[in-house]
Order: structure tokens, then C-alpha cells, then sequence
């Protein structure tokens, strides 16, 4: 998204540093990729006054300009612009001065100089000569009070910078100055507004006329038949005059990174930059019918589009029709048979909210990515559409005349509402670990457009999201608003309490931690290689659309990457390398299926055993040595594996089945570097079954307590082995309560408390039935570790 500075200005009512607004977006999650100066090298330019014109006495098309620029001393200026006349405006380079473009499109050096055995001290300019537009053909009269001699960029307000802000794609809101504003008002703390229109009176726009599936406005009739169009407003201007758009609009649009094309082209731009919202303007006299339909495509029909270029429309997809077919592909562009010409008159505005998914699904499929359709995909303010709407009506109005007929028409079929979220005070302390007074809560959401209702007895915020945030659906989104807005560098950056969790890690989590301190304490060091390499078997998993001959499929071994690392190393002249490696490897799967894939280590060792020393060079690695690497990695990554001999190395087994292999390796090597050999084992995480699922239970646990009186050198981990592995069937866990060690026990026991949870998939328990089972259990146990209910458990 490229931003205006002076745009953002007018919003905030104060001047902007760009470096620190880049700080501030960037702490609110908005990085700014670029920073760029605009209208550069127009220091030394002034405003100045002809105050008379006479013939060049030897050039036919040349005159001789008598000149104010404000010293007090007249200056002489030969000037070929036909346009030139006494008393008027224009922007002035004195001798000295340079002009952004020349003949030669750099900048030219203002000199004195003789015209035709005239002497010219100085240079007056057009527009395209000072990078402010593309009129070649005369001088750009100033519409300015300035006095002669103040500097164009302060008297036009033309130093502006732009900002390439990173717009993420949950955060539509962005793509408009206005949500730009939003946030920096925010950060800074102040209120901001929309800027009013530079010599521009507010228009008395009436509110629109709300409808339902159709209505109409002036003599045109609008109508939603496909529900992919949640809201559509159109209205009606006429008898305006399409020309060029008066300077500062063209300088806002440029600024932004948008050509300028004509006053009603320029306004419906401006409000999509403005406020996020794409607009489109139709001539109504092209109007088939006078009627203008948001409907699905039908089948075969087809639309030539603004670009000139006719597109056959996916059938379903959302177009905007007359009586006789499509006249613009919904949230995408325009069709080239209603577009605005200088010979239009009649305008009718749209302004719509079209669903981001039927807009990305059209869009993908004709080719045709679009301002409009970048903003559609992403979500735009349904509920904002009528502030868009008179926002643009003001600007035609106010740059192509005319007269709106009629107040704009609101189709809203079904009316609805942001949505509301409830935000638990308690559930932000614990997310940030800091206690924020409600005060600053209401703040930061406020700041962003919501509406925050306190509920004081059950410590909740009742929060209406505003329709310009889709992203913010749950509580968690909240508190991420909160902590973004309240500054990340404010939260607290020392470790709180926390409650170790229950949960073990998965066995492959397991497995790869246990391999990566084991081999970190064997010395080496933990690398991490590109996931694309050459195919080397039929079994690769080719990619579709490689970045080179060299990555062209996915990686089916890891040694071929760690011994690219080995090579850059020598490259460097660094003799002892000692890596390692966990990742995934890939081989095809069955026709039609996804690709398989595997953990491996892998590990590579060159140079010397040891670090150097003055008392001789160390030990190489040798071919024994990547066996006991082997060895130590087996016992790792696949405890069990034996290394059978092979071709100049080891062949890991496990099971009968080739899990690995050690030896030496084959590199471009330097003729000074040592062998190099390595290993690769695919990892076995112990051997654990997938998870498999298991409903909830419906009906509720029983459980019963027993205190058991454990003498010296007996774990309770046996008993509770002893119990779950006893068999019963209603028996679902077993766990520790208490360990009382003291007065009242024999010597050298101490009693263990237990809790048995008993529970039927099918059923409620019965007394009965647990007695039954508590006693088989006890049985059990009692056999197997000669522990026996304490007499007064028993009793109890």
C-alpha cells in the first residue's frame, strides 16, 4: 500500500516526520518497506510574476518576458511557451537553479545565456519540465496568492513522501489512508478526522434511501438476484463535465502511486485510496435499459473490459449486467461499453460489497488482478458504504459539476451488524501477564473503532467490532489489539509463574530432543540445509515448477545438503567441519497420492579429531571413526540397529529392514582438505502407535480412594502398574493422592493414598459393580506385590 505522507497529515491535523511514522506502523504490525522522497529538486524554484511580454526581435515564436521573481531587480527571460501573458503566474527557475527534467530527462542547470542574441536569465516552467505532470505545451500558470519570490513547494504544498507500507492480508483496513490514520491517531493520541477537500465546499448530499432487493434512482433501476452482493447503492449525477482533475487531486493520486485519467475516474479512486472502498461510474446513456443488475454470469457470455481486452466470464461468477448482459465483472473491472468519456454527461455511481470469495474465485480465473479486486478479496466495510458513496458524490460535484437526482438508493436486502465479542479482564491478565486497568482497556479498543460496553459484576467488555476489522471474530483477537496498541515494549519481559503441563510430548518430538542433545555433546554442531535437491531416483518427488536444474524435486537424503555446507567451508579454508542435521526426506507415494515423508539424521565429520596444538597436528577422522558416529547415532535415532559391512562402509539394519548407512563421502574437495565421511539414520520415534481417536465419555466416573501402607524399597509406581495392568475392564485410571510419612505408622512404612476412576462407555455405574471390581483389583494386587487395603481404610 503506498501512502501519502501530506495525505495522513491532513487526517491528523499536524506534520508527520516519515521516519518516525514508519517507526510507529511498524510497532503496530505495519512495516514500512520504503520510504521515498517526492517531488525532489524543486528547492530552488519560485513563484513569480510577468509583468510584461514583448517580441523577440529576431524569433518569430519566441518573446521576451520581463520578470518578478520577488529580489526587487526585474529579470530578463526569453520564453517560447505560447501561453505566456502579462500579470501572469508561473514557476520561475533563477540562474543557479536546477530543473528536474530536461531535454535529456535529467536535471538542467539554469545558466545565463543568449536566445537568438536575446540575454535570458532564467527559465519559466511548465508542469512536465518540474516532474509535476505530463503538459509540455505551455507554461503551468499558478492558481496561488503567493507573492513572487516564495518557493514553489511552500506556496503549492508539494513535498510529500511516500510510504510502501507491508499490508498483511487479515488487515484490510490498512489499504486505505484513512485505517492508516486510524492507527498513527492511536499511537500518537490524538483524534483525527476525514481532511477536507482543498477549495472544496461540503455538498448537502441527502442520506440514502434504503431498499430492499431493488429499487431505483433518477430513471435508473438497480436490483440484487444473486446474494454474493450483500449491499449495493447507486446514484445518479447529471449533467457533468469529464475533464481533467484540478492539480491537488492528481498530486494525491500520484503520490499513491495512481495515474490520474479524469475528474470522475480520479474521484472514485480517491475514495477506494481514501477509505478503502472500490467504486465504479458508469455513463448512463450506455445503460441498455436504463437498468443496472448485480447477478451470476450465464453461460457463454463473455465482456470486453476496460483494458480492451474481451473475456469469456466463469459461469457463477458476479457481474454487474444491463438488460442486454455484463457490463463489469464484479469487484474486479469495468466494462469497456458503459465506460466515462469526455463526452459523458450522465453519471450513475456504484458503490457495493461483493463477497471476497466469489471475487478471488472470478478473479483467479480470468487473469486479471485489480486495485479493486485486491481490496474485495481481502474484505471491505460493508457498513461504511454510504459515508463512501456521498465521499465521492461531494468530489464529482465539486470537480465535474452536474446535479444529483435524487438522494443515492441503499439495496440491503439483509440488514445486519458488526459482530460483538466479549473480552474477559481476567483472560487478558492471564494472556499478558500484567493486569491492565480497565481504563487503558476501553482506550486501546476504542482507539480502534469499537464500541466498548463495561460489565463491572462478572468482569467482562462487551466489545461491537467495527465493520472495518474482519479479522477480529474471538476474545484472543482482542487481547492481541490490546497488547498491540498498549505497546509490546510496555508488557512485562520477565518469566511469571506457570504450571508445568500434564501433557507429555509426542514420542517423535521426544525422539528428535533426545538426538539433538546427543549429538550436540558429541561435539558436533546442529545445521539446517534447503529441502530441494537433484533428483537422484526414480522414486523423487519432483516439483512442478523448479527454480533451477539443481532443485528440482524435494530431498530424498540429507547427506547431500551437509556435504554442500562441508564444501563452502573449504571454501573458506576452514579444515575441521563436525555437522549434523535432523529433517525430512521425501520419496513419491502411490499413483495419485501425497508424498511420503520421513525423519533422518544425518551427520558429516572432516579434519582433525581434536582442536589444534604446537605439540603436532591432530588425528584425521578415519573410516573407523564414522562407524563409532554410526554406532553412537543408532543407539539415538533407532536403538537396536546392528551396522552390517558393505561397499566402503556400513549398511544400518533394524528388523531386517535398511535404516541407514556410514561411510566415506564424495566432495569437491580441496587437495589439502581430509576425508570426508558421513552418516544417515532414519529416525524411530520408540516405536509408538499413531494416536488414534476415542470419543468423549457420556456418562460420569465413580471413585473410590484406598490407602495402602508401603513398606521400604516399595515404589507406588508398582502399584499403580500392578492395578492398571490387573485387566478390569471399568477400571480407567489410577493415580497418587497422598504420601504420609510420620507419627503413627510402624517403622519404615509409609502410607500412599490412591484414587481409582471407574467408568462404563455404556452405562452409569452401580455400587455393586464397582464393589465387585474395587475387589478384584485388590486381589490382583495383593498377588502380585503382597499389599494388602489399610484395616482402617477398610473400615472407613
Amino acid at each position: 500500500m503506498n501512502v501519502s505522507r501530506r495525505w495522513l497529515e491532513g487526517f491528523l491535523r499536524r506534520e508527520l516526520d516519515p521516519r518516525d511514522v514508519a517507526a510507529r506502523l511498524a510497532m503496530l504490525g505495519a512495516p514500512v518497506d520504503a520510504i521515498e522522497p517526492l517531488y525532489a529538486g524543486l528547492e530552488g524554484i519560485l513563484v513569480a510574476r510577468v509583468t510584461a511580454v514583448a517580441p523577440h526581435p529576431d524569433a518569430d515564436r519566441l518573446r521576451v518576458c520581463t520578470v518578478d521573481d520577488g529580489s526587487g531587480t526585474p529579470k530578463q527571460v526569453v520564453c517560447g511557451a505560447p501561453n505566456v501573458v502579462p500579470g501572469g503566474t508561473y514557476p520561475f527557475a533563477p540562474v543557479g537553479s536546477a530543473v528536474p527534467v530536461g531535454k535529456g530527462g535529467g536535471p538542467l542547470r539554469i545558466e545565463r545565456a543568449k536566445l537568438r542574441g536575446v540575454m535570458s536569465e532564467g527559465m519559466l516552467c511548465s508542469a512536465r519540465e518540474l516532474g509535476l505532470g505530463q503538459d509540455a505545451n505551455g507554461l503551468w500558470a499558478l492558481d496561488t496568492d503567493a507573492p513572487p519570490g516564495s518557493g514553489l513547494d511552500a506556496a503549492l504544498g508539494l513535498s510529500d513522501h511516500r510510504l510502501v507500507v507491508d499490508v498483511t492480508p487479515n488487515r484490510p483496513d490498512l489499504l486505505g489512508h484513512k485505517g492508516v490514520a486510524r492507527e498513527l491517531a492511536a499511537s500518537y493520541g490524538v483524534p483525527y478526522r476525514l481532511p477536507a477537500l482543498p477549495g472544496v465546499a461540503e455538498a448537502a448530499v441527502p442520506p440514502a434511501v434504503k431498499a430492499g432487493a431493488s429499487g431505483a434512482v433518477g430513471s435508473v433501476r438497480v436490483a440484487i438476484e444473486d446474494a454474493g452482493c450483500a449491499r449495493f447503492l447507486g446514484a445518479v449525477i447529471l449533467g457533468a463535465t469529464v475533464g481533467p482533475s484540478p492539480a491537488w487531486l492528481q498530486r494525491r493520486l500520484e503520490a499513491a502511486g495512481v495515474r490520474p485519467i479524469s475528474n470522475v475516474v480520479d474521484a472514485t479512486n480517491y475514495v477506494m485510496l481514501e477509505l478503502n472502498q472500490p467504486m465504479h461510474a458508469y455513463d448512463v446513456t450506455k445503460l441498455r435499459g436504463t437498468t443496472v443488475v448485480a447477478r451470476a454470469a450465464r453461460a457463454g457470455e463473455k465482456l470486453v473490459t476496460l483494458d480492451g481486452e474481451e473475456r469469456a466470464l466463469p459461469l457463477g461468477a458476479l457481474v454487474i449486467a444491463d438488460l442486454d448482459g455484463p457490463i463489469g465483472l464484479a469487484g474486479v473491472m469495468g466494462g469497456a461499453h458503459s465506460e466515462i468519456g469526455a463526452d459523458t454527461r450522465d453519471l450513475f455511481l456504484e458503490c457495493a460489497w461483493f463477497d471476497p470469495s466469489r471475487v478471488r474465485k472470478a478473479r483467479q480465473v480470468v487473469g486479471l488482478p485489480t486495485d479493486a479486486s485486491y481490496r474485495f478479496e481481502r474484505g471491505v466495510d460493508r457498513w461504511n458504504a454510504p459515508a463512501a458513496m456521498r465521499r465521492c458524490i461531494e468530489l464529482v460535484l465539486a470537480t465535474a459539476g452536474g446535479t444529483l437526482v435524487d438522494a443515492p438508493v441503499d439495496l440491503h436486502p439483509e440488514p445486519s451488524h458488526p459482530p460483538r465479542i466479549f473480552l474477559r479482564l481476567a483472560r487478558l491478565a492471564q494472556v499478558l501477564g500484567v493486569a491492565l486497568p480497565l481504563g487503558e482497556v476501553e482506550r486501546c479498543l476504542v482507539a480502534i473503532g469499537c464500541t466498548v460496553v463495561a460489565k463491572p459484576d462478572d468482569g467482562r467488555l462487551a466489545v461491537d467490532v467495527p465493520g472495518w476489522r474482519p479479522d477480529l471474530v474471538a476474545e484472543i483477537d482482542l487481547v492481541e489489539e490490546v497488547a498491540r496498541l498498549h505497546g509490546y515494549d510496555s508488557l512485562p519481559g520477565d518469566l511469571r509463574g506457570a504450571r508445568p503441563a500434564a501433557q507429555a510430548d509426542p514420542p517423535a518430538v521426544a525422539a528428535i530432543a533426545r538426538v539433538r542433545r546427543g549429538l550436540a555433546g558429541l561435539g558436533l554442531r546442529e545445521a539446517l540445509t534447503y529441502p530441494l535437491g537433484e533428483p537422484a531416483t526414480d522414486e523423487a518427488v519432483r516439483l512442478l515448477n523448479p527454480l533451477s536444474a539443481a532443485d528440482a524435486a524435494l530431498r530424498e537424503r540429507l547427506l547431500p545438503g551437509l556435504a554442500r555446507l562441508v564444501e563452502r567451508n573449504w571454501a573458506v579454508r576452514t579444515r575441521d567441519v563436525r555437522l549434523f542435521e535432523v529433517g525430512t526426506v521425501f520419496r513419491a507415494g502411490a499413483p495419485g497420492a501425497r508424498p511420503v515423508e520421513r525423519t533422518h539424521v544425518a551427520a558429516v565429520v572432516t579434519g582433525g579429531r581434536g582442536p589444534a596444538h604446537w605439540s603436532g597436528e591432530p588425528e584425521p577422522y578415519t573410516l573407523w571413526d564414522a562407524k563409532g558416529l554410526a554406532e553412537a547415532i543408532a543407539e539415538l535415532a533407532a536403538p537396536g540397529a546392528e551396522l552390517v559391512p558393505a561397499d566402503e562402509g556400513w549398511t544400518l539394519r533394524l528388523g531386517g529392514e535398511a535404516i541407514g548407512w556410514a561411510g566415506p563421502l564424495a566432495a569437491d574437495a580441496p587437495p589439502w582438505a581430509a576425508p570426508l565421511f558421513g552418516v544417515e539414520v532414519a529416525l524411530r520415534a520408540d516405536g509408538a502407535a499413531p494416536a488414534r481417536f476415542r470419543p468423549l465419555p457420556e456418562y460420569p466416573p465413580v471413585e473410590r480412594d484406598i490407602a495402602l501402607l508401603l513398606g521400604a524399597g516399595q515404589a507406588a509406581g508398582a502399584v499403580v502398574a500392578a492395578l492398571t495392568g490387573a485387566g478390569e475392564p471399568l477400571l480407567e485410571e489410577v493415580r497418587v493422592l497422598s504420601d504420609y510419612r510420620g507419627a503413627g505408622l510402624p517403622e519404615g512404612t509409609r502410607s500412599v493414598a490412591f484414587r481409582l476412576v471407574y467408568r462404563a462407555a455404556d452405562r452409569t455405574l452401580r455400587d455393586a459393580e464397582v464393589d465387585a471390581a474395587e475387589a478384584r483389583l485388590l486381589a490382583v494386587l495383593e498377588a502380585a506385590t503382597g499389599l494388602r487395603r489399610r484395616a482402617a481404610d477398610a473400615a472407613g
